[in-house]
């Protein structure tokens, strides 16, 4: 079903961001929007998408280069071998690039930036525009600095996602972008999103300091360093793959394995405001957290950020060089969408049936102390702690056996539970991940002996 419309207030409100960040920037072309659920909410195109086409602002299917917000896709497609058993995030790079000199080096490591290698090929390829092609790469890649020992300190890298692209071309045939193409594009139908630009397309400036005359940018071509940052894509696309992330296909990428890529693995701000995930930007803002990306290329700054729970996605996309804080902006969007435009909650729906060997463990339990809550929920066992704040979702179980139960998400993800019973059979207690639960509170120990 298609997003509740914005009120007027609202509508009022982020147009007014949106100018305002085009004025602040001096974007020639500024496009933003709020999604929800992958669909568009709240759009706006502000000023002139092309300046050989006076006046005409861009709108949600005009194309921008997405520079590093391409290694979104690329994350998620490694991601998606790894759970078709093709590699092991903890392969070394040279297990599947054998010419690989790095010892050491894991994709895990290469995912979240903490390789502690340096951050951009060599040959000062930002100063030639020159970049290397397949063969290249894996020789700069050897002559490359590990400049910092890994899992140290957040350290991003472009030429850890160029390498990336080898390693997917290779286990999957083709290039990275063939893998892209028909793993993530084709399924959700992302028809505007591509490797450079196709059809009509935002031009890429730079607006000097001094002037306010904008430069044309040169049109890039990255070859094999695409993986970093080659992707194109526009407003709508864009919102649609926020929506993906918010809630994925299970045919492109399990839902658990987006949980994983959106756990923190290092944190990259002395203010503990921003995380990183696998290929993903966690930012947290007002108790809340935003996953998502950025990118910056020459004439082109992006950022496409999502609120997993809402299922809300802020992005904007600019055409000057020089602007500023593009994932700080696309956060301010959502957040204000969040806040003042909440999403219809889902009604409640009644269950049909509690399974009879669910019924002994319901209801109230305690451990170290503690009340917890154990419900039936659509026919599954259900647990939180007694009071807990209502954005901590509850612990879920699934059945292993007839006294055995596995948690599948929240606390204590991956640990047993495993019930105990008397002689009887009646269930007196369990535990989980080895702390003992019982009707009544009991001190440590205390239990064996009443």
């Amino acid at each position: 079903m298609p997003p509740v419309p914005f009120s007027p207030t609202s509508t009022a409100a982020l147009d007014a961001l949106a100018v305002g960040k085009q004025v602040a920037d001096r974007v020639p072309g500024l496009c933003a929007g709020v999604a929800r659920r992958g669909e568009l909410a709240w759009s706006a195109g502000i000023g002139t998408a092309r300046l050989d086409e006076p006046g005409k602002p861009p709108d949600d299917g005009t194309q921008y280069d997405i520079a590093s917000n391409t290694k979104t896709f690329v994350a998620v497609t490694v991601m998606a071998l790894r759970d078709e058993g093709k590699l092991s995030l903890d392969d070394t790079v040279d297990v599947h690039v054998p010419e690989s000199t790095h010892a050491g080096v894991t994709i895990r490591e290469l995912l979240a930036h903490v390789s502690g290698m340096q951050r951009e090929p060599v040959g000062d390829v930002w100063d030639t525009l020159e970049f290397p092609d397949r063969t290249e790469l894996v020789a700069g890649w050897n002559a490359a600095q590990r400049i910092l020992p890994p899992h140290n300190v957040h350290h991003y890298s472009n030429l850890c996602y160029a390498m990336l692209g080898e390693i997917i071309g290779r286990l999957d045939g083709g290039t990275w972008f063939d893998s892209v193409q028909r793993r993530i594009l084709d399924p959700l139908e992302l028809r505007r999103t591509s490797l450079g630009k196709t059809g009509r397309a935002a031009g890429a400036y730079y607006v000097p300091p001094w002037t306010d005359v904008p430069v044309e940018e040169p049109t890039l071509d990255c070859l094999a360093f695409a993986a970093a940052g080659g992707m194109s894509s526009t407003l709508a696309d864009m919102a649609t793959w926020g929506g993906f992330i918010a809630n994925p296909v299970a045919e492109v990428l399990n839902p658990d394995t987006m949980e994983e890529m959106c756990q923190p693995v290092v944190i990259s701000q002395a203010q503990w405001k921003e995380a990183w995930g696998l290929g993903l930007i966690l930012a947290r803002r007002d108790d809340r957290t935003w996953v998502g990306h950025t990118g910056a290329h020459p004439g082109t700054i992006s950022g496409c950020f999502t609120h997993r729970e809402s299922a809300t996605t802020g992005v904007v996309l600019m055409n000057n060089s020089a602007a500023t804080a593009p994932g700080t902006f696309a956060v301010d969007l959502g957040s204000y969408a969040v806040e003042h435009e909440p999403p219809v909650v889902e009604p409640w729906v009644p269950g049909t049936a509690v399974p009879p060997e669910l019924v002994p463990l319901l209801g109230h339990w305690f451990s170290e102390g503690r009340l917890f809550v154990l419900t039936c929920r659509q026919g599954r066992l259900e647990a939180r702690v007694d009071g807990q704040p209502s954005w901590m979702g509850p612990s879920e179980f699934e059945q292993v056996d007839a006294d055995t139960f596995r948690t599948v998400k929240g606390r204590e993800r991956g640990e047993l539970l495993r019930v105990r019973r008397d002689a009887s059979g009646a269930v007196t207690a369990f535990n989980w991940a080895t702390y003992l639960f019982t009707r009544q509170p009991y001190a440590f120990g205390e239990w064996l002996n009443a």
